[in-house]
């Protein structure tokens, strides 16, 4: 087992070899390439279970103490790993399907016990202070008519916020059986994110990426005075967690609220941007031809 401190390393040396690479490439801003090479957000989520690894809370401590924020996917497998977990800036649960047998069929869980560790890990993530998100993926003809069943899973783990977006086609694939047929269009889940949102009182549709598919839904407690604070203070989380480390040890000292930012309109579900910045600028290429496109 590699210790914490040699993957971080290896990380961030990675990570800053694949930016270098696009040095002088057309339509890369030399100030977004310097930007690039500083490593400043971790995502735990693409290869294989993050949380399985025993120095999980380490390499956590290590992100936090170089101002890296952390960003943790768990599978909902594992329901004690997630209460002893430390602080992390955002923690998800995919949750895949809102019934035993469709989780069976999306999932195809390693465990016998897969359905109750899958409830235990959502009633752990309802214990934990800081963000929390299910991550809600909707395979079409599979699992967008479970409606009911996903609110129920809602009210496990009463999670800060709902992230739905419509599952994503890579190809053709032995381990999987998806096709293009699976894949909702955008309007279709914002379809199934209102008619979700009738179902939770304590609950509102906030964001969307119409260009990711996605939509977010927040808990009311993020609405202050009628704005959206979705959005993270950064540099307020790390002074938090600083502190938590200093003076609570393993105790949960802080919460969500405390370090919330407020949403930009351009990201809020409504806006004629549909979550795109319109400070950016595109670049394509067509033809041989560079071209720039605001607002893209």
């Amino acid at each position: 087992m590699d210790p914490a401190e040699t993957i971080l390393q290896e990380s961030v040396e990675k990570h800053q070899n694949m930016i270098h690479g696009f040095r002088g490439v057309p339509g890369v801003l030399p100030e977004r390439y310097e930007e690039g090479m500083a490593v400043k957000h971790c995502a735990l989520s693409l290869v294989g279970e993050p949380i399985m690894y025993p120095e999980i809370n380490t390499f956590l401590r290590l992100l936090h103490t170089r101002c890296i924020s952390s960003f943790l996917v768990t599978n909902a497998q594992f329901p004690e790993e997630i209460r002893t977990l430390v602080p992390v800036t955002q923690l998800y649960v995919s949750v895949d399907a809102s019934t035993k047998d469709s989780l069976k069929k999306i999932d195809r869980p390693l465990f016998k016990d897969f359905w109750p560790r899958f409830l235990g890990s959502l009633k752990a993530l309802g214990e934990k202070r800081q963000r929390t998100v299910y991550r809600l993926t909707l395979v079409k003809a599979w699992n967008v008519e479970e409606m009911l069943s996903y609110s129920e899973l809602i009210a496990i783990g009463q999670p800060d916020f709902i992230e739905v977006k419509g599952v994503t086609y890579c190809g053709e694939s032995s381990a999987s059986t998806l096709t293009m047929a699976n894949v909702p269009w955008h309007q279709e889940v914002v379809s199934f994110v209102q008619r979700l949102v009738d179902m939770l009182p304590q609950y509102e549709i906030a964001c969307e990426h119409e260009h990711s598919n996605c939509l977010l839904i927040a808990h009311t407690k993020f609405k202050v005075e009628g704005e959206w604070w979705t959005w993270i203070d950064y540099d307020r989380f790390q002074e938090l967690v600083e502190a938590h480390d200093e003076q609570n040890g393993g105790l949960q000292s802080f919460s969500a609220l405390d370090y919330m930012a407020k949403t930009p309109s351009w990201a809020m579900f409504g806006a004629q941007e549909q979550g795109f910045d319109p400070a950016e600028t595109r670049f394509q290429r067509r033809s041989n031809k560079a071209k720039n496109i605001s607002g893209c």
